[in-house]
């Protein structure tokens, strides 16, 4: 019998962390028994969180601690929110330690790591699940229940075209995300969203991956050849960055300030570099082929530098055709403040020029059909909310329920490591360019 609540430890108490410290705390059956995080001030934050659901204050541990949190504070459960790079060295001790482990997208950054994670997942027999909320979004759930009621026959082909816009975009090269050692680049960062929509949407995985990537836009070369770099290092009491629409105001935000710029004094991190300053190692412009198990084929490109914010994808089938757009944001202000109290920039409120979602089906030999959907721009689509239930019950739930695999489409290890590795295998062909085989990346994958 599980006991009520479950002490679940959030680990990495940054921004996206407080959707789970929320989330945890809203739920009888869960309660966060402790936090553990480089910065003190971040978790202090996380315990105000705590305090203003009605809950009692979470024990603060520092990373090099997080093997004696877990039998000190009795930890049922870990929900890592770290740095990608950093996932697998909480995940494989917790695992080891018996506790359920949720962990936010990608579940990491390159092969080595993934069959890390996926040998202890195997050893160990216990749960592992990524946090892919783009799953949850009714609109996404829509498309795939009709490809699998066969609306278009056999899928043969899919083009899909991700566009984040130079407000969004920007952000990855002010933060840790802007070097690949940390982060993956986008191809698994983002992209790793992308994908795993793609192999759900198919029920199919990947076999083999070829693709080009550059950075084009942000940088100090690209910034210069464009007229677009400012001579600053980080946006905070510089000058040339207060009219500067690249520049992120961190205390214009109260989340923001109290996250990172009163966080400064703990570990030195910057959450406000200039995108146009180095170093930065990841691409803004990627271009990928992918062949699946059953045939078909994906072209995908990311755009992480466009003057809106939204997706294209379009599947072909042996019936006909369906197609998804929607725009999150239509256009871009400049210096446009951040106006979330969780200091989200991207997917927590409605952008003020967002536009719509628009699903068409065309059949063979018949006239088009617009299909209604039921379609928000807040909280990632309306995913948020719906994974949260689907990870650990609804909130009004007295004691926690396993999520329902026929119901609530979570993302098991297998799931975070097919979506992981297209992306490593475009890193690759970006350094190389040569196709490459998922099987050459991480073996036994694809037999798994």
């Amino acid at each position: 019998m599980s006991r009520t609540p479950l002490r679940a430890a959030v680990v990495g108490t940054g921004h996206r962390a407080q959707t789970f410290t929320r989330g945890l705390a809203a739920r009888p059956g869960h309660r966060v028994a402790a936090l553990c995080d480089p910065s003190p001030t971040r978790m202090a934050f996380h315990n105000r969180l705590l305090a203003a659901a009605g809950e009692p204050a979470a024990t603060a541990w520092e990373p090099d601690r997080f093997a004696g949190m877990l039998a000190e504070e009795d930890i049922d459960e870990v929900v890592v929110t770290t740095v990608d790079a950093a996932h697998d060295r909480y995940i494989v001790p917790a695992l080891q330690a018996g506790c359920r482990v949720v962990t936010e997208k990608p579940m990491t950054v390159d092969a080595d790591r993934c069959i890390r994670i996926l040998d202890a997942v195997k050893e160990t027999g216990n749960s592992l699940t990524v946090a892919f909320n783009y799953r949850f979004n009714p609109v996404h759930e829509k498309v795939r229940a009709m490809l699998a009621d066969g609306a278009i026959g056999d899928v043969l082909s899919v083009h899909f075209e991700w566009l984040l816009d130079t407000r969004h975009g920007a952000d990855y090269f002010r933060r840790w995300h802007r070097e690949k050692r940390h982060s993956g680049g986008l191809m698994v960062h983002k992209s790793s969203h992308h994908f795993d929509l793609v192999n759900w949407w198919l029920a199919d995985e990947p076999s083999d991956v070829f693709g080009y990537g550059r950075l084009g836009f942000y940088g100090p070369e690209a910034g210069s050849r464009h007229g677009l770099r400012r001579d600053y290092d980080r946006a905070h009491g510089a000058a040339p960055a207060a009219d500067d629409p690249f520049a992120l105001d961190l205390a214009g935000n109260d989340t923001l300030r109290a996250l990172y710029l009163d966080a400064e004094q703990d570990d030195g991190y910057l959450r406000d570099r200039n995108v146009f300053g180095g170093p930065v190692t990841i691409e803004d412009d990627m271009a990928v082929l992918v062949r699946y198990a059953r045939g078909a084929t994906m072209t995908y490109h990311l755009t992480a530098y466009s003057p809106w914010e939204g997706y294209r994808v379009m599947f072909n089938g042996s019936g006909g055709r369906l197609e998804l757009e929607v725009e999150e944001s239509r256009w871009t202000p400049p210096r446009d403040p951040v106006a979330s109290s969780s200091g989200a920039l991207h997917g927590d409120t409605a952008a003020e020029h967002a536009g719509g979602a628009r699903l068409t089906l065309r059949p063979l030999w018949r006239p088009p059909v617009d299909v209604p959907l039921d379609a928000s721009h807040e909280a990632h689509g309306g995913g948020d909310p719906r994974m949260l239930d689907a990870l650990f019950g609804p909130v009004d739930a007295v004691r926690p329920a396993a999520p329902d695999a026929a119901a609530h489409p979570t993302a098991t290890e297998r799931d975070g490591a097919l979506a992981l590795v297209v992306g490593v295998a475009a890193n690759r062909c970006f350094e190389t360019g040569r196709p490459v085989a998922v099987r050459e990346l991480i073996p036994g994958l694809r037999e798994g």
